[in-house]
């Protein structure tokens, strides 16, 4: 079991070199390690539990977890899930068993990426944190209610960490400026174009800042300013995993952005998707799909203009053709929107799932045979084009004996004004025709 920390080797990366000792010089996380915060309170108590540490990448779950091991004397065993499997795992226990038994040491078991080992790896180590043996302590950027077993996950606190905050960043840029870079002199547009580019995540900053340590080594340069950070470093993408909350949390923020009438903010989402690795063709299937679930009929321009973005796209390709989806989310945005028809569509769905299969009335049925006439197929219908404005006031279209139903009301805004009230004038008439014939 290799220990996965290395802060004490000279050769090491940056990161783990300045990785914290103590729980005083963590950055960031106050929410939990504040004065009275759960884990602040955890840690001055003595109370070892079980628990998930959830987050995006470089906010200090695995410093956490190595900070508690030593705050409470424990063994430490670290697992990435994405290399371990079972056998890791008995190899872990066997570890605490003898942990145990030569000098009554506890263990914490850290698995980092946890959503990655399967029902089976999980459950391998179940048993053991349920009788005390091991204490699990499991690192995830993922949705733990999603990706960890229920009955791990009933025995663990979960805490979410939160990337670190622009002034955060600054403080850890200050601190490795001064233990690890102390001959370079960094202008306020490189710091802010390194801080910009790191995105919350404190392994990445000091990971661009020990690129850019060797790059003026190598030129001999000591001040450093943004020109120079921009030639040194590879273009980052942003925070961004394309099958991760990451993604499901911009993809949400993006429609209900279209949703709530905010062009700008729309606009930020949508370039932060493309900025961070996102398919436009994805984006473009669902920028149709808000066309016509939070617009409908109050704009029916809107699928179109959807649609034409996402053809628009298939010829042009990127760059270009991004421009055109962009303006598309501008039009949504700013559209008049109605679910009416989204919600029609699901309560009707919900009561045929539910219902009986109900016959076709017989006036509603083509009689292209005799035999089919003789038995009533099309007896006494309408046609309604040979009716006043071309509507059979007071007919039936629905099934014999099902009751009546209003799944679609149109909304107050846009073409479904014009909607509503033609909907109200052909309920008015059947209501009148109904009145005459009784």
């Amino acid at each position: 079991m290799a220990d996965l920390f290395a802060a004490n080797q000279p050769d090491a990366p940056l990161a783990e070199r300045l990785r914290p000792q103590t729980l005083a010089e963590v950055i960031g996380q106050k929410h939990l390690l504040g004065p009275g915060k759960p884990l602040a309170m955890a840690f001055q108590s003595g109370q070892l539990h079980s628990m998930i540490l959830w987050g995006p990448p470089g906010v200090g779950k695995t410093t956490l977890a190595r900070l508690m091991a030593d705050a409470f004397d424990a063994d430490f065993i670290a697992l990435s899930a994405v290399f371990s499997g079972v056998k890791d795992i008995r190899e872990a226990v066997v570890r605490a068993q003898t942990a145990r038994a030569l000098n009554g040491r506890r263990t914490i078991l850290f698995v980092d990426e946890v959503h990655r080992f399967n029902k089976a790896q999980q459950d391998a180590f179940l048993p053991y944190v349920e009788g005390g043996l091991l204490t699990f302590v499991g690192a995830t950027t993922e949705n733990p209610s999603f990706e960890v077993n229920s009955a791990l996950l009933s025995r663990a606190s979960v805490y979410v960490l939160q990337p670190l905050s622009a002034e955060e960043m600054g403080q850890l840029f200050e601190r490795a400026c001064r233990q690890a870079l102390p001959g370079l002199d960094f202008d306020d547009e490189a710091r802010g174009r390194v801080v910009g580019l790191a995105d919350g995540d404190a392994r990445r900053l000091l990971n661009l800042l020990e690129q850019i340590g060797t790059a003026a080594a190598t030129a001999g340069v000591t001040a450093i300013d943004g020109a120079f950070v921009e030639t040194t470093l590879a273009q980052s993408l942003r925070r961004f995993d394309k099958g991760g909350d990451a993604f499901y949390d911009q993809i949400s923020a993006l429609h209900k952005s279209v949703r709530g009438s905010s062009p700008d903010a729309a606009l930020y989402w949508f370039c932060r998707m493309l900025d961070g690795g996102a398919d436009p063709r994805y984006l473009a299937r669902r920028i149709v799909r808000m066309a016509w679930e939070d617009v409908g009929l109050a704009d029916p321009r809107a699928a179109r203009i959807a649609l034409d973005a996402a053809e628009t796209f298939e010829r042009l390709g990127s760059p270009e053709g991004e421009l055109a989806l962009a303006q598309a989310v501008l039009y949504l945005a700013m559209a008049a929107k109605s679910n009416a028809g989204y919600l029609a569509y699901n309560a009707a769905r919900g009561f045929i799932g539910s219902d009986a299969s109900r016959p076709v009335p017989a006036h509603l049925r083509n009689a292209p045979t005799r035999l089919m006439k003789d038995l009533g197929y099309g007896k006494d219908y309408r046609y309604a084009h040979d009716q006043s404005e071309a509507y059979a006031a007071g007919e039936s279209y629905l099934p014999d004996g099902m009751p009546a139903v209003e799944w679609y009301r149109p909304v107050d805004r846009g073409l479904e004004i014009r909607i509503g009230e033609k909907l109200a004038h052909l309920r008015a008439l059947d209501r009148q025709a109904r009145e005459e014939k009784d």
